[in-house]
């Protein structure tokens, strides 16, 4: 929200200078975020005057033009094609610098012709982006050396606020103003909202058609004709005020609604009463309408959007944007004004289904003062009739203003409790009165009529926000925060720890962490399973649907990548998942990703691309950070489909699958015009099994293994099908007690191994806690190991 002093100063009579009212107004909630001083970058230029302007003996499309300044008759090359006699423009010597580029002029010889200075246009000065012609300034009162930002009317200074999104009311001037004046920064002024008599008849009829209990969309209308005006350029007083905030003057009349809309935060809408066909219909849009609007650019609608209709279609998109077909120009004689109440939700919603920003938009969407439609209505009559002259109608309403909300009841106590501040009833009263609260009741219960145009206060709590912002938030007095122990306590949960030591743990196997969208492309969730809960109001139809994996966004993040020549790489995400629509229907899940290299290039290791057993080492690794025992985990064949059958697998403990691992599908590659092989692993932390709590806070005492151990290896001839991981559940099952490693060290199938059959060869470490092992003991283990095997894996030792 932009505005400038001299406009404040129509609704604020203060003599508070603008750093004061930049500090108060931050001080009650209303950043400001700079103040601008549009004259400043204009210091050194000046009024000049064309006195000749002649062809350029060297170039067709400059001119040689002779030019009165402060300083003398100047010889300036210029190639605007408005330079002529007469002229009046702002002049640039040599050693300013040029708003618009920050560049340093010098002095130039162009094409043989020495130029001793420029005439700028409006883009060069910072102005605006009109650059197709020199600035042409009005010669009344004009002399030549005049200051160029004093010939110009810049409006100054210029507030930058950025205002939160519940304060509605302050997107005008006037809600500005009625803050500082309740703070004691001056007094407010009024508007001249006096009804303007009727001379002409009515417009068109203006009906509301939604069905029932869609009457909410546009609760009140109301219209006015004014017959015979005339639409040209707007006052430059009008114009410079709207320059100074970013908008660009287009005409009297558009000018008056933007003017109307910043002054008051009250949108309104002309329309060329002539150009309506019949009588007005405020509707929802119909499947197939489209619009033309006023940026030139033509909408699809849809039917949950407000429009504004006559008998041919609509004529404007409600509280957005109008239509080309029924906009006002210069040959504009009747116009029919628009003040109207529309519903924020399906404003909000139709912006964003369209893309369309507008201020009218932003107004809306926030909350309008409904109660301001009547005064708005006459004050923008009059300043029609004052600029554009005319004949008003009378005005017509459709619909009623809703009514008021039941007054709010507030306890005195609640501004003690959470604010920690204590007010006298006579403050507390002036306050409240002051922000054009209606107040009954006291000292200890109030009964407090809300103002219409401040929808954003409906708790006892936002009541203590009035109070204490006009208090001032600096006089609140500091409290220390009392600790209740000596040393803090956890402030961390189980679950969250152990989020904490699986991320650690991915990331140790050499991924990089990533965070993605928590929404995906349709078409991408649909690749894998899950319910594929949609979104209302999403950012963009590419993320309209809530992940069920967190594998689209790691795939759409390495596309990115390898699009960048970034042929391998390996990231991982830790983050929610959704499984359905519902609060709590979600689960805290790990995903990870490789593809390119195994590793870098090096000429001491072959060179391999990644493969399911990368996969398989990063899931078992986020499995034991998570405090799951490996030792039990089965790996099992028919993974989900969006796997590559035969190179990828599940994790099981017991019948449950606990973790995803392998190569991804190329359909799913394709999707994201990925042409790499790429492995992954997906688990979800929630489900797996809780690690058993530590008894007090002491770690476990550290085993002691002073003896030495016995590493024997064997190898069993098996069947070909048998997994590897049934054998050594084998070994592990036969020997508890002495048994403190077991590993698979060789796959072998070749020549001296029947058909159908394989080798696998396991190391084994024995180790006893208390003494060193006797051959007796070593061979009694090994006995055991040999037959468990034999029993049952069908397995035959290798001698």
């Amino acid at each position: 929200m932009r505005f400038t002093l001299p406009w404040l100063a129509e609704h604020l009579e203060t003599e508070a200078g603008a750093e004061e009212i930049a500090a108060k107004l931050t001080a009650l909630g209303l950043e400001v975020e700079e103040i601008l001083d549009p004259g400043r970058a204009l210091q050194g230029f000046t009024v000049a005057r064309v006195l000749e302007a002649r062809p350029h003996p060297n170039a067709d499309r400059l001119k040689l033009c002779t030019v009165q300044t402060r300083d003398g008759i100047r010889q300036i090359v210029c190639g605007a094609p408005n330079a002529r006699a007469g002229l009046w423009g702002v002049l640039a010597t040599e050693g300013l610098v040029i708003p618009a580029t920050g560049e340093v002029l010098r002095r130039a010889v162009i094409r043989g012709v020495e130029s001793q200075g420029m005439l700028c246009s409006a883009r060069e000065l910072g102005l605006g982006d009109d650059h197709a012609g020199i600035i042409e300034l009005e010669p009344e009162g004009l002399e030549v050396g005049m200051p160029a930002a004093r010939a110009l009317g810049l409006e100054g200074p210029v507030f930058v606020l950025k205002l939160t999104p519940n304060r509605a009311d302050c997107f005008g001037v006037a809600g500005i103003a009625r803050d500082l004046a309740a703070a004691g920064i001056g007094r407010l002024k009024s508007r001249d909202f006096r009804p303007v008599a009727a001379i002409g008849g009515p417009g068109p009829a203006i009906r509301l058609a939604f069905p029932e209990g869609a009457e909410g969309a546009c609760p009140l209308f109301v219209g006015r004709m004014i017959r015979g005006v005339r639409n040209g350029r707007s006052p430059a007083w009008l114009r410079h005020r709207l320059e100074a905030v970013g908008l660009r003057p287009i005409s009297a009349l558009v000018d008056i609604t933007n003017y109307v809309t910043f002054d008051l935060a009250r949108p309104l809408h002309v329309f060329d009463a002539d150009a309506l066909a019949g009588d007005l219909v405020v509707r929802f849009a119909r499947p197939g309408e489209r619009l033309l609007a006023l940026d030139g650019r033509e909408y699809e609608l849809d039917d949950g959007m407000i429009v504004i209709a006559d008998a041919t279609g609509p004529a404007s998109l409600a509280g957005i944007i109008g239509g080309e077909r029924t906009g006002v120009s210069e040959h504009t004689r009747n116009v029919l004004l628009e003040v109207a109440l529309f519903d924020p939700l399906r404003i909000a919603a139709t912006g964003r289904r369209l893309g369309v920003e507008s201020e009218a938009r932003t107004r809306f969407e926030r909350g309008v003062d409904p109660e301001l439609a009547l005064p708005a209505t006459e004050y923008a009559t009059r300043l029609i009739l004052d600029l554009c002259g005319g004949e008003p109608g009378p005005v017509i309403v459709a619909g009623a203003i809703p009514p008021r909300r039941p007054p709010l009841r507030f306890r005195t106590s609640q501004l003690s409790r959470l604010a920690g501040i204590a007010l006298p009833p006579e403050e507390i009263r002036r306050i409240l009165e002051a922000l054009g609260f209606g107040v009954e009741g006291g000292p200890e219960i109030w009964s407090l009529a809300v103002p219409s145009w401040r929808q954003d206060v409906t708790t006892e709590a936002c009541v203590v926000e009035e109070l204490a912002r006009l208090h001032g938030f600096e006089r609140i007095p500091p409290v220390s925060v009392t600790r209740a122990a000596a040393v803090s306590p956890v402030v961390l949960s189980a679950e969250q720890r152990r989020r904490a030591a699986v991320r650690r743990s991915v990331a140790a196997q050499g991924l990089a962490e990533a965070v993605t969208w928590s929404f995906v492309h349709p078409e991408h969730a649909a690749l894998f399973g899950g319910a594929a809960v949609r979104i209302e109001n999403p950012l963009s139809s590419e993320l309209s649907v809530l992940r069920a994996s967190l594998l689209p966004g790691l795939l759409a993040a390495a596309a990115r990548n390898l699009a960048r020549k970034q042929e391998e790489g390996a990231i991982f995400e830790l983050g929610p998942r959704f499984t359905g629509d519902q609060p709590g229907e979600q689960v805290w899940a790990v995903a990870g990703i490789r593809w390119g290299r195994a590793q870098p290039r090096h000429w001491a290791v072959p060179e391999r691309p990644v493969d399911a057993l990368d996969a398989k080492a990063d899931a078992l690794a986020a499995l034991e950070a998570a405090g799951v025992r490996t030792e039990p985990l089965v790996t099992a064949p028919e993974p989900p489909p969006w796997y590559h059958p035969g190179r990828a697998g599940r994790l099981m403990l017991g019948p449950r699958t606990v973790a995803l691992f392998g190569e991804l599908h190329p359909a799913v590659l394709e999707a994201f015009d990925i042409e790499v092989p790429v492995v992954a692993f997906e688990l979800d932390l929630d489900p797996l099994p809780k690690p058993k709590p530590r008894i007090g806070k002491a770690r476990p005492p550290l085993e002691p293994l002073p003896f030495p151990p016995v590493d024997r290896d064997f190898a069993f001839l098996v069947d070909r099908d048998l997994p590897a991981q049934t054998l050594l559940e084998a070994v592990r099952a036969a020997e508890k007690k002495l048994l403190r490693e077991v590993r698979l060290f060789d796959v072998y199938e070749g020549p001296g191994i029947p058909a159908g059959k394989k080798s696998l060869a396991v190391a084994v470490r024995l180790q006893a806690p208390d003494h060193t092992l006797s051959e007796a003991e070593i061979e009694a283990a090994v006995q055991r190991i040999t037959s468990a095997v034999e029993k049952s894996c069908a397995a035959q030792l290798r001698r």
